[in-house]
């Protein structure tokens, strides 16, 4: 027998039992869906992560304060970064464009009886050009209203529309913490970052958050939660880097460890592609399973459809039929099971993909790699399961074959 002649017999073989050849497909396919949807959704993750990466502005280095390993174990971060050390980087350092030290403050926001608990930002002028926000309505303040610790506030859309409606907000008076600020600004939409709104904050000149709002915090200066820089351009980023590293090492007196760790968008990448490539290895392993277990079935039916056809059998071999032929018809049995079931599931894991990218903000694509996968990964399963009862086929004798009822 030719290839052609036993495919259309392994075809025929497999559509007499619909029900049972569905069925048994029904592992294949939903780890074959698990795969495509799992390696789609990670993938749409990691390209999720870097725009927001991007978004945190051009060429951008973070200064924050303790090192890595104390911040990790900190509840409470520590307090070793002043404006006087974004005021030095910005003149010491040549690599550096602009600097935007930052201090952070949750509470409560208010304006004619509607109140919001949300996260206030102090910051300087230059927080717009290094975090590459730009301002929709209005104005940002300036350097005379940081000098003059000014009472007023640029507003996230989001936290406008909570506190405004529709009304116009420019030039109203709103409460933070008990004190009044007038809104002299709204910015344009920003969206979030690992899970903060970033169109949900208050922003007000950091000397009036430090010396209004927050007060002295710190024993060496006024306190920031940590330093935005914007190095030159691309190539600048590691001198950036080096030379901050120098400086504050000279100003805080340091032999030992650094009190401060600087990140820079690519190191921060790095730890996003280690957890969404982990996740995705984990959950890769568990579609396995189903995929393992969709072999299983087909090793499983395979053995009752020897036990049924065994007369069959017997009779093809008494004719004339070969070993090969027998083992070939049954592996090409279980390959049309594997291979069709993957196809069924990449069409499954392309509608889940699909209903994703409506409900969530990720934008999932049908990957060739996870395609490939996924076919590869079922055929090679209908192969590995198919070999042991195809052999148990082609291993019957004809005599003993046709006298078992």
């Amino acid at each position: 027998m030719n290839i052609l002649e036993t495919l259309n017999m392994a075809v025929a073989t497999l559509l007499l039992n619909k029900q049972r050849s569905g069925l048994t497909m029904l592992g294949i396919i939903i780890g074959s869906a698990s795969v495509i949807s799992i390696v789609g959704v990670g993938q749409a993750g990691q390209k999720l992560a870097l725009e927001q990466l991007n978004s945190l502005g051009p060429n951008v280095l973070f200064v924050n304060p303790g090192a890595k390993d104390t911040r990790n174990m900190s509840i409470e971060p520590p307090k070793t970064l002043v404006l006087s050390d974004a005021q030095a980087i910005a003149s010491q350092v040549p690599a550096v464009a602009k600097v935007a030290p930052q201090l952070n403050l949750r509470d409560l926001i208010s304006y004619r009886g509607r109140n919001a608990v949300e996260l206030v930002f102090g910051v300087t002028p230059d927080f717009l050009t290094v975090r590459n926000y730009e301002i929709a309505q209005g104005r940002f303040f300036s350097e005379p209203d940081l000098q003059r610790n000014s009472r007023v506030v640029v507003l996230g859309p989001d936290l406008k529309e909570r506190l405004f409606k529709e009304e116009n907000a420019i030039g109203k008076q709103i409460r933070i913490k008990q004190e009044s600020f007038e809104v002299i600004g709204i910015m344009k939409p920003k969206g979030s970052f690992l899970n903060t709104n970033q169109d949900l904050v208050a922003y007000v000149p950091l000397t009036t958050m430090a010396n209004q709002l927050v007060g002295r915090t710190s024993p060496y200066g006024t306190q920031v939660t940590f330093i935005a820089v914007s190095a030159r351009d691309p190539n600048s980023i590691k001198a950036a880097q080096f030379q901050i590293e120098n400086l504050l090492r000279l100003r805080h007196n340091i032999t030992g460890e650094d009190d401060f760790n600087v990140e820079t968008q690519k190191d921060i990448l790095q730890i996003v592609d280690q957890i969404t490539t982990g996740l995705i290895l984990m959950l890769s392993l568990i579609a396995g399973i189903s995929l393992l277990v969709g072999g299983i079935g087909i090793m499983n039916i395979m053995l009752v459809s020897i036990t049924e056809r065994t007369q069959e059998i017997g009779l093809r071999k008494a004719i004339g039929a070969s070993e090969r032929d027998i083992l070939q018809q049954f592996l090409i049995e279980a390959l049309i099971l594997s291979i069709v079931g993957g196809c069924f599931g990449i069409f499954l894991g392309g509608g889940v993909i699909t209903l994703i990218g409506i409900a969530s903000p990720l934008s999932p694509n049908l990957s060739p790699l996870a395609i490939i996968i996924a076919v590869g990964t079922s055929s090679g399963i209908g192969l590995f399961f198919g070999v042991f009862p195809a052999k148990q086929a082609a291993a019957l004798e004809p005599i003993v074959a046709l006298k078992r009822n």
